[in-house]
């Protein structure tokens, strides 16, 4: 835990994430990320110097394999209040539209209910899970499939809901997650998505892993460049 924690609380302090007083939903889909996420707030929460308090936000999309029992085991063992709500996500997305490229439609779903039930719970910050791998993959992404230079942002304001989404785990490896699951002896779901391993993404993470036997600095150049170009992620714009 100590390797999530020190990159965990490096990108909270460095892009000022956390003030006191908040209540920060985070969104837990039963994923390896989400799940870290929800150990490391919990972790953070005994020794960070500004109070905040936590609670869990998930959406059933109605997939056959998605369980809400394991999602509220997790919660309860932490002591953290679990809120879920059920989409139609799998049925508009899959069954009635049959979208071939998936993932933007049922994003789309997902973030207006986690929007709703946020505001509901009086929650003014989202977390989401998103590693440094997934900066990178969708950096890559958008230069490749749109001809664009972005990537999401470590830390962003929504001004129609008033909240703002956090991104902790930006600076965290997604193979320092896979080892803390696998040390700590943690179970997540078995599978999130039916698109997994099966995107555009998955395609941008075998890039990465191609480029890094040639060139062993592919990653650090990479995020090198978004922090030094993008807007979002210069660390001088956040103090």
């Amino acid at each position: 835990m100590q390797k999530i924690l020190s990159n965990f609380r490096k990108a909270i302090e460095e892009y000022k994430m956390i003030d006191e007083g908040d209540k920060i939903g985070i969104c837990l889909s039963g994923g390896k990320d989400s799940i870290t996420m929800l150990y490391a707030f919990k972790a953070l929460q005994r020794f960070y110097p500004k109070h905040f308090d936590v609670v869990a936000i998930s959406i059933n999309p109605g997939f056959e394999f998605f369980d809400t029992q394991f999602l509220q085991k997790i919660c309860d063992d932490l002591n953290i209040p679990l809120f879920i709500d059920d989409s139609h996500a799998k049925e508009i997305v899959f069954d009635i539209r049959k979208e071939k490229n998936p993932c933007s439609l049922c994003a789309n779903l997902r973030r207006g209910i986690i929007n709703s039930i946020a505001i509901k719970e009086g929650c003014n910050k989202i977390a989401l899970g998103h590693n440094q791998d997934d900066v990178l993959e969708t950096f890559l992404l958008n230069l490749l499939y749109t001809g664009s230079i972005g990537t999401f942002a470590p830390k962003s304001y929504m001004d129609r809901t008033k909240i703002t989404l956090i991104r902790p785990l930006v600076y965290t490896p997604e193979k320092d997650i896979k080892r803390f699951i696998k040390k700590n002896n943690i179970s997540v779901m078995p599978k999130v998505c039916p698109m997994d391993g099966k995107s555009k993404r998955e395609d941008m993470k075998q890039l990465i892993y191609n480029l890094s036997k040639s060139i062993p600095m592919v990653r650090a150049n990479l995020f090198g460049a978004i922090q030094r170009n993008l807007p979002d992620w210069k660390l001088d714009n956040n103090k």
